[in-house]
Formats: C-alpha cells, structure tokens, sequence
C-alpha cells in the first residue's frame, strides 16, 4: 500500500517549498500565484530505524523501506469550483489522493498573499468552502440518480436518497462531509462517494522560524475549529536539506524539535488514515509493509503476494523490540518469544512476521 497525500491550500502559502523539503525535488517556487500547474509528484522512502536493526541480525543483503507518496497541487481560490484559477484542474488532482495535507500560512513575510493579508481561519475556510461548493455539485448528480432510482422502485433507492438530503443539508452550511453524522446505515446505503470533502484532511499550520517556541499558543485558536493540526516551519525543513545527519541533529535540537518535518508529517499522516507498519526480515530482505490498523495476519500476508493470502496456514510473529532485546531469532525462540498466530489475529504495529502458505 503506497499512501497518497495531497498538499493543497491557496496560492503562496508554502505548498511547493513544503514539497521541495519532503521529497528533496525541485518544483517551481515563485512569488506569485499558479506557479504549480500540473501536480508535482515525489515517492520517498518512510524513515525507519528499525530496519537496519533487523537487517544486521538478519544479515540482509536488502533493505526496503514503505514508501509514501506526496502530490503538489496547484493553489486554489475563491470560486475554483466555478472555473475560477485552475478551478476544476485543481480538484480532479484532489480526488486522486487517499489523504489531503492542507497548508495553512500563520505570518507574513515578503511572500504576496494572495488576499493581501494572512488570515489563517479565513484562508482554511476559503479552501473549505470550495470544496464543500464543487462537492454540492457532485451530490447534486447523485440526487438525480436517486430520484429516478426510486420512481424504478429499485430497493434501498429511497434510503440512499434520504441519505443524500442529510448530507447535502450539511454541506450547504460549508461543512465537510467527513464531519456529517451519519449512521452505519446511512454510509452503507450511501456506498463510495466521490467526495472531496470526506478525504480525511491534516492542517499543516506554516509558521516561521521566530514562531517555532509558541507553535501551539500561536495554532490555539485555528485548533478550535480546525484539527487535527501541525506545526511545522517550511522554512526551517528548507534549511535541513543542506545539513549532514550530525549536523540536522544539532539545528533541531536549537529549536527544540526531536523530528523532521517528513518525519512528523508521515506520522500524522499514517494516525490519519489509520494505518500501522508490519515488518518482514531475512537473509535476502528486510522490508517495512503497511497495512490498515485492524487488518488480520492473512490481509497483511496479501501486501506481500495474494497468493499468500488465499494459501495462508499461520504467520510466526513476534514484536520488534522482542527480537532486538533478544538478539537473534535463535534467542526468541530459546526465550519462547515466537507465536504462531492464526487467520484471525489482529497485526500491531512493529510486528515482525514469516507467512507459512500453501500454493
């Protein structure tokens, strides 16, 4: 499974300096608005130290991280889903994407605002806004295909209907569809909608360097009507790319920062959508895999080859810190360490797993 992640918001807030930082690529940056018009795509590697941990006791000759992917898409304004700026462009890149990583900017600078001022709340709410409007549209379309469902008597057509209305009461208040209440049954008679608005979306709050020490008295009001929401300096993740290892450690830690940027972002981003990393080792390989949180032993087999899946027998297992503290698989299985899980268990986070299949 590779995330997708879109960064969206207005015109020069930092979208594609943010870009630059994460995926190390060089999109155009410029003081004015649309600099970004086809998306700027960057696949990077998720930093994981555990990997070469597992790798040296299992003495890989390959090490493959999960890889995440981050999409650079071009700034949206006022009435974009009327065909405004790039308007419809800007939103069919949206739906591409499993996740949206808005940026909001939080001071001014010498960058030209695209309003004239830096306004957090109003600029999130512009973005919002739009997305809830071209989502009306979209509803507006499935509307007309219930209705006539219904005059066919076509079961569940007026439950799916009824559905529709709720949801297209709460957009018209500007509210995004991942925030309507809907019951179990409601989203079940409703099926996947091609709604912008029900991605789950992380607010990356862009603050400048003098701003890093107060980042959540500064981000306190924002969180109030939006979240979940992360503080980062672009500026500062810009920075770091010239930077050694040792080097990065040191400018963190000035700032009183343990992580990255990425490092943070990728975190956020995988509690978003709910997803873990389970680990494979052995001589040839050792390899991070994701899967959504609540996924079985035989789901998590299927990343690795669906014939693995329909075959599965048992998947020995055994926590990654086990296995370090223990030195060796030769040393957990001493310790009893090892389990042989079934088709029905649940994988955590940081398992390390060997599939038994049959072909």
């Amino acid at each position: 499974m590779s995330l997708r992640v879109g960064i969206v918001g207005l015109p020069n807030v930092g979208k594609s300096t943010l870009f630059n930082a994460l995926t190390k690529q060089a999109a155009a940056v410029a003081n004015f608005p649309f600099t970004t018009i086809e998306p700027n795509v960057g696949v990077i590697p998720v930093p994981d130290d555990r990997l070469k941990k597992l790798a040296a006791i299992s003495r890989s000759e390959k090490i493959t991280p999960t890889a995440i992917e981050f999409v650079d898409i071009a700034g949206l304004v006022k009435n974009a889903h009327a065909g405004e700026g790039l308007g419809n462009r800007f939103l069919s890149h949206i739906r591409t994407v499993d996740a949206i990583a808005h940026v909001v900017r939080f001071f001014a600078g010498d960058t030209t605002h695209v309003d004239g001022t830096v306004d957090p709340l109003r600029d999130a709410a512009t973005v919002e806004t739009e997305l809830a409007l071209a989502d009306l549209d979209t509803i507006a379309r499935l509307f007309t295909n219930a209705e006539g469902d219904v005059k066919k008597r076509i079961k569940d057509a007026p439950a799916r209907l009824a559905a529709l209305i709720k949801l297209k009461e709460h957009l018209s208040q500007g509210l995004p569809a991942r925030h309507a209440c809907l019951s179990d049954k409601e989203l079940e008679n409703l099926g996947p909608l091609p709604l912008l608005t029900i991605k789950p979306t992380l607010y990356v709050a862009n603050i400048d360097e003098q701003q890093i020490t107060q980042s959540d008295a500064i981000t306190k009001e924002f969180t109030a009507s939006y979240s979940p929401v992360l503080p980062l300096s672009v500026k500062i993740e810009q920075e770091l790319l010239s930077l050694s290892d040792e080097e990065r450690q040191i400018f963190l830690k000035e700032y009183g920062l343990l992580n990255t940027g990425l490092e943070r972002l990728i975190k956020a981003s995988y509690q978003l959508l709910g997803l873990i990393t389970f680990l494979t080792t052995g001589p040839t390989e050792t390899r991070a895999w994701t899967v959504r949180r609540g996924n079985t032993a035989p789901q998590a087999a299927g990343k690795i080859h669906t014939d693995m899946e329909h075959g599965f027998i048992r998947a020995e297992t055994i926590s990654y810190k086990d296995l370090i503290t223990a030195g060796s698989y030769a040393a957990a299985r001493t310790k009893g360490l090892l389990r042989d899980e079934g088709k029905n268990y649940v994988v955590q986070d940081s398992d390390v797993m060997l599939f038994k299949f049959s072909t």
